[in-house]
């Protein structure tokens, strides 16, 4: 081996040490123990094999249903949305004006805030005593001030709002590294050709802009079927369950009732639904590549 190579292995090593210490064994020593019956509030019980019987268990669950409705429910809002106010963000920064600079690193702020930070920030807002959501609805007539939380109607719309704030400039970033990779010379010629701005942007920008909006939707997908921490923070999957996700569920049999097995099992499925998503975005991806290298 050259020692050009052993230099090289030798700064792999440890990024793959990493990966495998904090990402494959958790993975699949999930996946072990989601065959087993174990219990933490019953220790004497030890670990006993049950084979599928947790799955089954699982797919006769129904509040696993019901949590798995609300999630999909999360991700049908959350993504397109984040998609919709990225790209229209992505479409302003990548304009020419004086402080373009300013207003990315500004646009980009609520997604570098850590998620139980903005998690906890809007939870005061929607607070019921003191909140700016509040306030904003009824000024200083406080007997008229609700608790968008604590109702079973609102609290899942919070969340939402609270996750299109913090990731819809994710999404924006994406899609204008995307716009940044179109040249100049093809809306040069659509120009000449008498074509409109609107016309530019639906047979140009979009047809061009589509594998950026695909990476940007497995992405935004993937991070919202595993949502956890706003749930965690504002509302604990109430009231009423109307904002227990599954992978919050997962944590609830998990860690407050012990249920380590059956925890792992919701685990094991999300991690599977989001596995087969991400395929299937990765085909589509590529296909359009395939396409965009044929035209």
């Amino acid at each position: 081996m050259k020692s050009s190579h052993r230099l090289a292995l030798l700064f792999i090593v440890p990024s793959l040490v990493f990966v495998s210490v904090f990402t494959l064994y958790p993975i699949v020593e999930s996946f072990r123990l989601s065959f087993y019956r174990l219990i933490l509030t019953l220790p004497w019980l030890g670990q006993k094999m049950v084979g599928w019987e947790n799955y089954l268990d699982l797919w006769t669950d129904p509040v696993a249903w019901q949590a798995l409705r609300t999630t999909l429910l999360f991700v049908a809002v959350t993504v397109p949305s984040e998609l919709l106010l990225g790209l229209g963000m992505a479409l302003v920064m990548n304009q020419a004006f004086r402080g373009r600079g300013v207003l990315r690193a500004v646009v980009l702020i609520p997604w570098a805030i850590p998620t139980v930070v903005s998690s906890q920030m809007w939870r005061f807002i929607f607070n019921d005593r003191y909140g700016l959501f509040n306030f904003v609805l009824f000024g200083g007539d406080t007997a008229r001030y609700f608790a968008p939380l604590a109702d079973p109607r609102f609290a899942m719309l919070a969340i939402m709002a609270a996750e299109i704030w913090k990731t819809a400039p994710f999404a924006a970033l994406i899609i204008l590294a995307g716009l940044q990779t179109i040249s100049d010379e093809v809306y040069e010629a659509a120009s000449i050709d008498g074509a409109t701005s609107w016309q530019k942007f639906y047979h140009v920008t979009l047809p061009l802009l589509w594998p950026a909006l695909l990476l940007a939707l497995l992405f935004r997908t993937i991070d919202a079927l595993r949502v956890f921490d706003l749930v965690f923070v504002m509302t604990q999957g109430g009231p009423a369950d109307a904002t227990n996700v599954l992978q919050f569920y997962g944590y609830k049999k998990t860690f407050a009732e012990g249920m380590i097995g059956y925890g792992s099992t919701i685990a094991v499925t999300v991690f599977m639904i989001s596995l087969i998503l991400a395929l299937a975005y990765l085909r589509a991806l590529k296909s359009e590549r395939l396409q965009g290298a044929a035209r």
